[in-house]
């Protein structure tokens, strides 16, 4: 039985900030499929260690760059994608982000080896409703962070990728303690293992079962 690659592109929320590398959502998906948990059989898949591309504060160019300094050249079974906070953080416009992240799309379906049930996006985070928010207005962010969804939400459909909506749920424990790292921020091991549980539902659904 062979190991199944994962290549994991992203900002803050992919590489777990403020948190043990075990704890970010890439790692904890894998450990799911690696301790069998809900699978059985030929049909088991078994991950070796994420690659991760990501840094906290990036945006959708910063991450665009720093695949091409990569120099990626092999192919992975599973890719993910979740950015765009900082471009909205920093008052970047959505129309330039439905460009660059159509770009980073393509580009994740190339590592995918053009298969496009093999990528993953997950929708961005909410930090309006964490502590960090404090002070800010809470409702425009949250409409802004909508706008930024609902356009990488578009660009999927486009492509026929798999958006899996984590902002939903974030939303509702965005500011318990328990679901959040020390710089009240970002999110805790447990606000990741939900966002875990979703992408390896969608690895189960598209890969390992067969949608495709």
């Amino acid at each position: 039985m062979r190991n199944y690659t994962y290549l994991a592109l992203g900002d803050s929320y992919t590489i777990g900030e403020g948190l043990p590398a075990a704890e970010n959502f890439p790692s904890q998906a894998i450990k799911i499929f690696n301790s069998g948990a809900g699978t059985a059989g030929q049909n088991r898949l078994i991950f070796g260690e994420p690659t991760i591309i990501a840094q906290t504060g990036w945006t959708t160019d910063e991450l665009d760059t720093a695949i091409e300094a990569a120099g990626i050249s092999q192919t992975y079974d599973v890719v993910s994608l979740l950015i765009g906070v900082n471009n909205q953080y920093r008052g970047r416009s959505v129309n330039e982000y439905k460009i660059q992240f159509d770009h980073l799309l393509q580009s994740a379906i190339i590592f995918a080896g053009n298969k496009v049930n093999h990528v993953f996006v997950l929708s961005i985070p909410d930090w309006g409703v964490t502590p960090f928010a404090e002070g800010q207005n809470r409702q425009e962010i949250s409409g802004s962070i909508n706008s930024f969804n609902a356009t990488a939400l578009a660009v999927c459909a486009q492509y026929k990728i798999t958006f899996i909506d984590i902002t939903t749920s974030q939303r509702a424990n965005g500011d318990r303690p328990e679901f959040l790292a020390p710089d009240g921020l970002h999110p805790s091991a447990r606000e990741y293992a939900k966002w875990a549980k979703k992408l390896v539902h969608a690895i189960q659904t598209n890969i390992q079962y067969g949608k495709y």
